[in-house]
């Protein structure tokens, strides 16, 4: 197919979002929030490290020019997708830098006919909704720093380089000369193969950075004040010709200088984020308008159901509330039921997170639920800061005040994901919540193989997050019980069943460690598959469904709530403590436990036996 264009100057697009496009009859109201994403499971694909199915394409080391550490080492390849993790490859250990150099260099291969192979395995699990990180042309393995928004990654599809050339001969900012490279092609391939399972595709993206090879900036670099895109940036000053010494310097996310910010306008001077009115450049905005309207109706029909399903928004409180609200309108005039989320995070390092709220209703449906994890985290293994039963409690009940329910039940409940440690290591080291639990700034981390007791509460945990309100998530390999600490180590290729791994017997300084051996955990993806069952077959009750008799008791060191829908409610309960506890439970019958859970239903009532450390729900008759 051949994309139509959607030609869009600033004044255009002003109409557009007043107007709606009144295209489509149905449409809701701009707050409404998709259905399909309040019942999603959700599956996180890191596309590099997900699975190569096409190792004709793999990454050279052309195509990884411009990210960092901008090594470009002599004898470069892409690495065995089965190597120890912190083994350096021949052209690594040549290079004489350190692991953690190198290893931002290192590339798997990892492609999106990776994963059309590997769909009807998410779908075995039960998978309904697919977060894809960026997948946007760009040199780095996390593709954050975009050469190009509107053109998939060249090496995820099957002819980089004539994908290379097409692109090449475009406009970048004419969507009249944008034409379909092979990888849009099999992207729009995996859209179809993903919505006859009835899973929806949503693509990461950052409006709010590019990276340096992005044609804008390259052409700034080249013609620095004649170059026509010379406001889109935050440019700090040009260089002046007349000089030996280079003055030009610019704005990079958070210091990054691979990462050039947009400017904003309409803010206050030295915004560095928050929930600010504001806008993005307009030119900078048009062009992201024309590539949303790419990614969201291909063919330009009016039709969306060829496209994708929504965007997550990368740094999304690094942008302000007016384009986002404007972006909102204009997504939804052509897919009324896209889903936005936002990236709002760290408030305050390395402790408070921000309030979402100013970032709901007419600006985004959800935002990843890292509010929901680090104090569950703390109530199941005791880490800072300690929560209690009750404490726990009034914790939901405070960051859930003033929001809505169909946004809490659309946000995005996760454990893990490419920014935090693995779920696995998070939970064996029983720390504040991501500060220091990468092994390149704490050299004592525990990222080994999880010990029996370490498995057992990450099960507990997994009941809490699959019975609760928000939709799960479950992040690139997590369900294989892979461990890892904070990024870059939460980024290995995935442990696939039937592959063999080599054992983790390296130190990231190179020193021999006892040998760790690496397999995709079985067992752990069958708790997995039965939790996804149980979410999909009570769906009324533990989707759409109200929270009923919320029990927390302190002393005894226990909680309990029941779920309750249209046809099933559900009796969650849970004994932290080391003791054995006799809590109460109701007629019905056991579905899942966690530790060797007694049950003894009767017509006057149930009652749990939970020995210590346990975990169980019940259907109620």
């Amino acid at each position: 197919m051949t994309y139509r264009s959607r030609l869009l100057i600033p004044t255009l697009i002003v109409t557009l979002v007043i107007q709606g496009c009144g295209n489509h009859p149905e449409e809701q109201a701009i707050d409404a929030v998709p259905t399909w994403s309040q019942e999603a499971v959700w599956y996180q694909i890191f596309v590099e490290r997900f699975h190569n199915g096409d190792p004709a394409n793999d990454p050279r080391l052309e195509d990884i020019e411009g990210s960092w550490p901008h090594l470009m080492p002599e004898g470069f390849e892409t690495t065995r997708w089965t190597q120890d993790w912190f083994d350096q490859e021949e052209w690594a250990k040549a290079s004489g830098e350190p692991f953690y150099l190198t290893v931002q260099s290192r590339r798997y291969g990892g492609d999106l006919q990776g994963v059309i192979d590997k769909l009807d395995y998410l779908d075995s699990l039960g998978v309904t909704a697919l977060y894809l990180n960026p997948i946007n042309d760009a040199p780095s393995l996390h593709k954050f720093d975009a050469r190009t928004y509107r053109h998939i990654d060249r090496n995820l599809g099957p002819d980089p380089d004539g994908d290379r050339n097409l692109m090449a001969a475009e406009d970048p900012t004419d969507p009249a000369t944008w034409t379909d490279t092979a990888a849009d092609r099999l992207f729009f391939d995996l859209i179809e193969d993903a919505h006859a399972r009835g899973m929806k595709v949503v693509v990461d993206v950052s409006w709010n950075h590019t990276g340096i090879q992005f044609w804008a900036w390259k052409d700034i670099l080249e013609r620095q004040g004649d170059s026509p895109y010379v406001d889109w940036y935050r440019i700090e000053q040009l260089d002046d010709p007349a000089t030996e010494e280079n003055e030009f310097s610019y704005r990079g996310w958070a210091g990054v200088a691979e990462l050039p910010e947009l400017t904003k306008v309409g803010v206050p001077e030295g915004y560095d984020g928050g929930p600010e009115e504001g806008n993005l450049h307009p030119e900078v905005k048009a062009h992201i308008f024309n590539v949303s309207a790419r990614w969201l109706d291909p063919n330009g029909d009016g039709d969306p159901s060829d496209g994708i399903d929504g965007f997550r928004l990368d740094v999304a409180e690094k942008v302000p509330l007016g384009f986002w609200r404007e972006y909102r309108a204009f997504v939804r005039s052509i897919n009324p039921e896209a889903y936005l989320i936002g990236e709002i995070w760290w408030e305050e390092w390395p402790m408070t997170m921000f309030d979402p709220k100013p970032w709901l209703g007419d600006v985004f449906d959800a935002v990843m639920h890292y509010r929901w994890y680090m104090p569950t985290r703390s109530l199941f293994i005791g880490a800072e800061p300690e929560v209690t039963p009750t404490g726990w409690v009034a914790h939901m009940d405070s960051i859930e005040a003033g929001i809505g329910e169909a946004n809490m039940r659309s946000f995005m409940n996760l454990t893990a994901s490419h920014d935090s440690p693995r779920f696995s290591t998070s939970m064996q080291n029983p720390q504040r919540y991501k500060y220091g639990m990468g092994k390149r700034d704490n050299p004592s981390l525990n990222d080994s193989r999880p010990d029996a007791e370490t498995l057992h509460t990450m099960r507990m945990l997994l009941v809490q997050q699959f019975t609760w309100k928000s939709s799960p998530h479950i992040w690139n390999g997590d369900e294989f019980g892979m461990w890892g600490g904070d990024d870059p180590d939460n980024r290995k290729p995935i442990w696939w069943p039937g592959m063999s791994f080599d054992p983790e017997d390296t130190s990231p300084d190179g020193e021999a460690l006892p040998a760790v051996e690496v397999h995709g955990d079985t067992a752990s993806l069958a708790f997995y598959q039965r939790l996804v069952d149980m979410r999909h077959t009570y769906q009324d009750a533990l989707s759409w469904g109200a929270v009923e008799e919320m029990h927390a008791d302190d002393d005894q060191n226990t909680l309990s709530y029941v779920r309750s829908g249209k046809d099933h409610r559900l009796l969650v309960a849970f004994n932290l403590s080391d003791e054995t506890r006799m809590m109460d439970g109701g007629a019905g019958s056991l579905l899942i436990s966690v530790g060797n859970v007694g049950f003894s239903s009767g017509q006057g009532g149930g009652r749990l036996e939970m020995p210590a450390r346990s975990a169980a729900v019940v259907r109620l008759d």
